[in-house]
């Protein structure tokens, strides 16, 4: 039988997601505390790959198994058993061929930048000293919308059969000392959103113009973006499904 565990973490600790030989991975620290739990060896999918130090508001992830146990009893002891940054907040039974990563429909990032220092806000958002041109920032987002290849914000060796991508989001918003970037896709590329957040600080900085937008799309070169902010500014926030995936047993 396949399941959806819908989860949340603080990526501080961890290496991203996905597991790594000599790293500690999010997905390791479930997949070990699952199996201990159910006497079973479990393997999760996720719902994509977040980055080392990424955060996750709301994540996906399926496993099999033929244990039976009650989704309630699952998550108050998994809650239990895994270390406090990460929390399991759902676990439902879905389609045996529903897929984490291939089925979803749409995924939501947010990213913050703090413009005050705030000794409490260190590891949860980027903090910039430098006054950015909000109303510039604003125009050039505007221009995502006019493309679907975004091979200039992919991470370069990046083995992937399409740069293609259906952004249906891309908005800023001030909410009290915080710039927050609120973007969703079909489908990311390996640090695409770090990328586009870089490329817009450079023009809110002045370092670029608007109109650069243009250009540095249709170059599909790395090179010509702006910069990678930290990840620690990062966070998925939104993952959607079709209704279909789940059972009506």
């Amino acid at each position: 039988m396949r399941y959806f565990l819908e989860l949340t973490y603080n990526g501080k600790d961890y290496h991203g997601w996905q597991n790594q030989p000599n790293a500690i991975s999010v997905q390791e620290v479930i997949e070990q505390s699952m199996s201990t739990l159910l006497n079973d060896t479990i393997a999760i999918v996720g719902a994509g790959r977040t980055d080392a130090g990424v955060h996750a508001k709301q994540m996906f992830a399926h496993f099999d198994t033929e244990v039976h146990f009650k989704a309630q009893d699952l998550i108050y002891k998994l809650n239990s058993f895994l270390p406090k940054d990460i929390a399991i907040l759902d676990v439902f039974k879905v389609n045996s061929d529903a897929h984490a990563r291939f089925h979803a429909l749409s995924r939501g990032y947010l990213y913050r930048i703090s413009l005050n220092k705030d000794v409490f806000n260190n590891d949860e958002s980027y903090y910039l000293k430098q006054v950015l041109d909000l109303n510039k920032m604003k125009q050039a987002t505007n221009i995502l919308f006019e493309y679907k290849d975004f091979q200039c914000f992919s991470k370069s060796q990046t083995d992937v059969n399409t740069y293609h991508c259906n952004i249906m989001q891309a908005e800023w918003h001030l909410v009290d000392n915080e710039l927050q970037f609120t973007i969703k896709a079909d489908r990311f590329l390996r640090n695409m959103v770090r990328a586009i957040v870089g490329t817009l600080i450079n023009i809110g900085l002045g370092k670029l113009e608007v109109e650069d937008m243009h250009t540095i799309i249709k170059s599909k070169n790395r090179s010509k973006a702006g910069f990678s902010v930290p990840a620690h500014g990062l966070y998925l926030i939104e993952v959607a499904y079709p209704e279909t995936i789940k059972t009506h047993n």
